[in-house]
């Protein structure tokens, strides 16, 4: 299967290779962008807003990625000797993303260490602007996850289940190379992304009245790693920590630490005496 195609270029004899996966990262990040100015039109802010900072949050977010995959390197990587020390030793090949290597939770979490600051500058609501591209976020993920399709990537256990996927054997993770077809973990992972969106365009509308500044975006994230725990048990080659899963532990803090901001928001006020 393909994951790319080349673009000759005549004057140099050579060729540029352009990549299935930095495609669909590209239409994800448009489809964020255009469903995020839409939403924030629709709650009274101006979606130049959403246009201005998408270079700085997509710049962050790739650095953001890169970087939680180098510190959090999947075990077929380590068996390779590419460590986040070989990593820290080579820093020509911590820019090379073409090699792949990028985390969602970092982008996520770079993304957003942009917004807040581009909001303290611009003297925005951070958490009504984030409340605005929570859904394209969710839509970009859904997106995003594609690439692993072309990428021959992101699958799990082995299954006989009508809608598998075929692994070529050159990609195929350590101990299970005589496995042919297995779960197609970023299909499963897309769909929860879609699914994400979906509620929360439907619960921005349906509730609006009792929503509160954040809750969309509390939400999003707390959904979204509720789904991210439960597909981890399928996946085949998790980034391991000290012999912890790193990826399946952090979802579970973001659903501790969505489920109490959300409670926060909505919490009982004292009456004043």
């Amino acid at each position: 299967m393909p994951n790319g195609f080349d673009i000759p270029i005549p004057f140099l004899n050579t060729s540029f290779h352009v990549y299935f996966y930095g495609i669909l990262i590209t239409v994800g990040v448009i489809a964020a962008a255009l469903l995020g100015a839409a939403e924030a039109k629709r709650r009274g802010i101006n979606p130049d807003f959403i246009w201005d900072a998408l270079f700085w949050v997509v710049l962050v977010g790739i650095i953001g990625a890169r970087l939680w995959h180098i510190f959090t390197p999947p075990p077929s990587m380590v068996e390779q000797g590419i460590t986040t020390k070989y990593y820290l030793t080579h820093p020509l090949d911590m820019l090379n993303i073409r090699r792949g290597g990028l985390g969602i939770p970092g982008a996520v979490i770079g993304g957003v260490l942009v917004m807040w600051f581009y909001c303290r500058k611009k003297n925005l609501s951070f958490l009504a602007l984030a409340d605005a591209v929570a859904p394209g976020v969710a839509l970009a993920q859904a997106i995003g996850r594609w690439g692993n399709f072309f990428n021959q990537e992101v699958y799990g256990l082995p299954t006989d289940l009508p809608w598998k996927i075929y692994i070529e054997p050159p990609y195929r993770v350590a101990g299970y190379e005589n496995y042919e077809y297995f779960h197609p973990l970023f299909l499963y992972e897309s769909l929860w992304n879609l699914l994400n969106m979906s509620i929360l365009l439907f619960v921005a509308r349906r509730f609006e009245k009792w929503l509160k500044p954040g809750d969309i975006f509390y939400f999003y994230f707390t959904t979204y790693a509720i789904g991210r725990f439960a597909l981890e048990f399928l996946r085949l080659d998790s980034a391991q920590v000290g012999g912890i899963n790193f990826n399946q532990t952090f979802m579970i803090v973001l659903v501790l630490i969505g489920g109490v901001l959300l409670f926060l928001n909505h919490r009982p006020k004292r009456a004043e005496k």
